[in-house]
């Protein structure tokens, strides 16, 4: 019994509230029950779902481009995790080659301060590339990936400040990665 609230005795007391007795408990998994088949119900009731792993029309594929940056070997790990989708080295085996022509990053100011010291930047990372078959057909025409981020700056918190873009770029990395890899997906063989 609670001595520093009197009415904690007699509401305990009373037919259905228990707080913490086994009714309590059966209630209120009860309610959590009903409320996940509520939810489960909407979300698939709107059209809803897990976006899964993009399916890559092609067998075989070479990279081309970049092949000594973190966004390729990002970009090789995704392939491989499709599984039905093999690298190899040399492009006169493969039945596409994902030719990554540029990848480039910029940081242009977005504004100034009164005593004209940057307040924000923007961050943008663009990765240029085409599939094609090496033969003359395009799979996927010459493309870009766009991806803009905004960054406050202060002089007070530099370093903070540095570690955060480091962190946006990386994002904007797998990112791109994800859409160049959606991108993928949309290929259609029988392109001429």
């Amino acid at each position: 019994m609670d001595v520093s609230n009197p009415c904690a005795s007699a509401r305990d007391s009373m037919p259905g509230n228990a707080i913490d007795g086994t009714a309590g408990r059966a209630r209120r998994t009860a309610l959590q029950r009903i409320a996940l088949l509520a939810f489960a119900g909407a979300a698939a009731g709107c059209g809803f779902r897990l976006r899964g792993s993009a399916n890559i029309p092609f067998e075989t594929m070479a990279l081309q481009g970049a092949e000594n940056t973190a966004f390729a070997v990002e970009l090789r790990r995704s392939i491989l995790a499709n599984r039905n989708v093999l690298i190899v080295d040399d492009p006169k085996q493969a039945q596409a080659i994902l030719q990554i022509a540029g990848i480039s990053q910029e940081r242009r100011i977005l504004s100034l301060s009164g005593a004209g010291r940057v307040r924000e930047f923007q961050l943008v990372y663009r990765v240029s590339y085409r599939v094609h078959d090496g033969k003359g057909r395009e799979f996927i025409p010459p493309g870009e990936v766009v991806l803009r981020r905004d960054i406050t700056f202060n002089d007070s918190q530099v370093l903070a400040k540095e570690q955060e873009e480091i962190l946006l770029v990386r994002d904007m990395q797998g990112d791109a990665v994800q859409q160049l890899i959606r991108r993928l997906s949309t290929a259609r063989l029988s392109a001429s």
